[in-house]
């Protein structure tokens, strides 16, 4: 699946529990159409110590959320829109669908 949210944009959470939420993307997960956000959906993880060196603990990490469930927010008119797509100079950019600015 193609994805239009890229790694470092800022995104808002649409829908779920963090709904309003917004934060830079993390990392994006094309094939399983994932997308993790900075602090947002944050699960906790018991992990056991693997030698003395490496101590176990419980640990708060961000979880994925859908990319359905989260929209771009363009850094101009600093609304969540949807991305177009225009050829300028023989290079394709993303663009913000109500105000035209580049993403």
């Amino acid at each position: 699946m193609a994805m239009k949210i890229k790694k470092g944009d800022t995104a808002v959470v649409i829908s779920g529990k963090e709904k309003g939420k917004q934060a830079k993307v993390l990392k994006v997960e094309p094939k399983a159409g994932k997308v993790v956000l900075e602090g947002t959906n944050m699960l906790t993880k018991h992990k056991k110590p693997k030698n003395q060196t490496t101590p176990g603990g419980i640990i708060k990490q961000e979880g994925a959320f859908d990319a359905s469930n989260v929209m771009v927010v363009c850094p101009k008119c600093s609304k969540a829109t949807r991305v177009g797509h225009e050829v300028k100079d023989g290079e394709k950019i993303r663009v913000c669908k109500k105000c035209g600015a580049s993403l």
